[in-house]
């Protein structure tokens, strides 16, 4: 797996340098047969080189796990319009009712909800981390780790609806690695990234089960996020930083497994937020 990121960063840091690349701030989603707005996350901000974090991660992500669903008053929320009479009847004959566009919907939202968390500078700077592709990248398959297997709980209908947002993921990822130069072996580095997010997914659901250590999931941060060879260990600064991820993605996974079924399949949650002005929500 780091073979693989090996060759793929090699490739492309000699199309553009990453720390300059400008994610861009417009991701155009696949939305097939969907017509309700979603609602828009944050422009993502430009490259930037990481700062000491001013939160004290040995305080953090202790707080007792809960539902992350918004409530049904929050202005975060994203809703069907409600039409009667012969709007109703018109959408319905184009499908806009079927359970196929509702799931494209929904999963149009939800990977809205993981780039909110993701694009934001807040994870950077909590974490400590240098905002570029390799990095922005490892985030985003840990949130969609995130997410699919919480849908994953739900069944057919869950496996479905991540099968959706695996599309739109797929697509987003093919235009960030265009954006870095990436054009005529697009193909080829699209297949590459393919392998290292199902090599990932499989490591995070190994350090998950029942008899894992629970070094696991902090061994399996550092390769996937932190480490640029995999073989290296953190020093005691850096392992402090990688144990506080661990407790966040345990966290997020324990507040995700008690999230209600329409919250998830309609996108209406949101991660646990991270700006400076929240952190006291995190910090127990």
């Amino acid at each position: 797996m780091l073979t693989r990121w090996s060759r793929a960063l090699s490739h492309l840091s000699k199309l553009r340098s990453f720390n300059s690349i400008e994610l861009g701030k417009d991701f155009s989603l696949i939305h097939r047969q969907s017509y309700a707005a979603v609602a828009p996350a944050p422009a993502p901000a430009d490259s930037f080189p990481p700062t000491k974090s001013s939160v004290n991660l040995d305080k953090m992500f202790w707080s007792k796990p809960c539902s992350l669903a918004l409530a049904p008053d929050s202005p975060l929320r994203v809703e069907d319009p409600k039409y009667e009479g012969i709007w109703r009847i018109v959408l319905k004959m184009m499908l806009f009712y079927s359970k196929q566009s509702k799931s494209i919907r929904g999963a149009n939202v939800i990977y809205r909800r993981v780039l909110s968390q993701v694009d934001k500078p807040a994870i950077y700077e909590v974490f400590n981390l240098e905002k570029t592709f390799r990095m922005t990248f490892s985030l985003l398959v840990l949130h969609m780790w995130l997410c699919l297997r919480r849908l994953k709980a739900e069944g057919k209908d869950g496996v479905e609806l991540g099968q959706y947002v695996y599309e739109i993921y797929n697509h987003d990822v093919e235009l960030r690695v265009s954006k870095a130069g990436v054009n005529l072996l697009l193909t080829k580095w699209m297949k590459e990234l393919e392998k290292i997010f199902y090599g990932n997914i499989v490591a995070y659901d190994a350090a998950l089960l029942p008899e894992a250590t629970h070094e696991e999931l902090t061994e399996v941060i550092w390769r996937n996020i932190f480490s640029n060879d995999g073989t290296s260990k953190p020093d005691a600064a850096a392992l402090r930083t990688v144990q506080a991820m661990a407790r966040y993605v345990r966290h997020e996974f324990s507040c995700l497994s008690l999230t209600d079924k329409e919250a998830m399949f309609s996108g209406n949650f949101m991660f646990t937020p991270l700006e400076s002005s929240s952190a006291d929500s995190v910090r127990r």
